[in-house]
């Protein structure tokens, strides 16, 4: 196993520079003036200037380079000179990633963002695995009892329905008419007492609640599928026939196997937690890294949606690295050495 992880983050090295460099170049290709959302009345020679100071006008593979540096040396080194307070040589000369509409740097501005990104859709994906899992088990297991076809039609209704849609339905009937949540997110609301964390519990249920139901219903479905798939296998029968009651046989063989396929599915959208729900988080005026990849993407901020897109490349090779020694665990059959 050890020699597997060491030949696949290798591997995984190639892999991330091409995806880099695909990313910056059809960026790059895009167009986009960091001067654009300047007033009319500075004059184009000062405008000039800051393009060049920029490196706007640079060759492309200069650009590349640099960019590159930046993301994999001068902005590591930063965090671990704020993290730790301590110094490593000469600030000044690391030049950072900086945002075109912001002029800050643009790993500040995703870290800003990160805790509420988290708060939101990390926590309703880990409510969505936790009730999903077992729904979906039970359903197989029960299949075409009223549990099943009641979870099934429910498991529909959350599959088919977008969440803009149950967004804006839970801010009319619980923010509007009801009265009880507040229908937009209060993302400068700190949590220092008991009453601020209630505040706090309060904006967070009707973003989380809507993103839990969609990805609920999608993993449920695909939990039962796979369950069935395995629970008229011979092994199956063969474990019966041993005299294994039907929690053994279940929940150890049939869901071992089974969650092959569902381990897939879970580690290829932990970096859709990352990435943020755009639409969701546009609805409820969370500002987390969805929000802040439109905008970056609206303002034509390049250098912003080029190292955002290149984390979640990072986090997608990562979790697919995760998701395979996982396999290794869950079936014994698999052996990568």
């Amino acid at each position: 196993m050890g020699r597997f992880i060491i030949r696949r983050l290798l591997t995984a090295i190639p892999t991330l520079l091409a995806i880099s460099l695909i990313i910056f170049a059809i960026l790059d290709l895009a167009p986009g003036d960091p001067t654009g959302n300047l007033p009319l009345t500075i004059p184009q020679e000062v405008r000039e200037q800051m393009r060049e100071a920029l490196g706007v006008n640079d060759p492309f593979l200069v650009k590349y380079f640099k960019w590159l540096r930046q993301f994999v040396v001068y902005e590591p080194l930063h965090w671990v000179e704020q993290r730790f307070d301590v110094q490593i040589g000469d600030a000044t000369q690391r030049p950072r990633i900086l945002s075109w509409q912001t002029r800050g740097p643009a790993m500040d501005l995703i870290a800003q963002r990160v805790p509420q990104t988290l708060w939101v859709v990390g926590l309703s994906y880990v409510i969505s695995v936790l009730i999903a899992i077992p729904i979906g088990i039970l359903s197989a297991y029960k299949q075409y009892s009223w549990f099943d076809q009641i979870g099934t039609f429910i498991s529909m209704i959350g599959f088919s329905m977008p969440t803009f849609f149950t967004g804006l339905l839970m801010i009319i009937i619980f923010s509007v008419y009801l009265g009880w949540f507040p229908s937009v997110y209060n993302t400068t609301h700190v949590v220092t007492d008991w009453a601020s964390f209630v505040v706090q519990v309060k904006q967070m249920i009707m973003p989380v609640a809507v993103l839990a139901f969609f990805q609920t219903a999608q993993l449920n479905r695909f939990t039962r599928a796979a369950i069935l798939d395995n629970l008229n296998l011979d092994y199956v029968r063969t474990a019966r026939s041993k005299g294994l009651t039907e929690k053994v046989v279940v929940l150890i063989h049939v869901l071992r196997n089974s969650l092959i396929p569902v381990v897939t599915l879970v580690a290829l959208g932990i970096p859709g937690i990352f990435a943020g729900a755009i639409i969701t988080e546009q609805i409820f005026r969370v500002n987390g890294m969805g929000q802040l990849l439109i905008t970056a993407i609206a303002s034509s901020d390049i250098p912003l949606v080029q190292t955002l897109t290149f984390i979640f490349a990072i986090l997608i090779v990562f979790f697919n690295l995760i998701a395979d020694v996982l396999y290794g665990i869950l079936d014994p059959r698999i052996r990568y050495d």
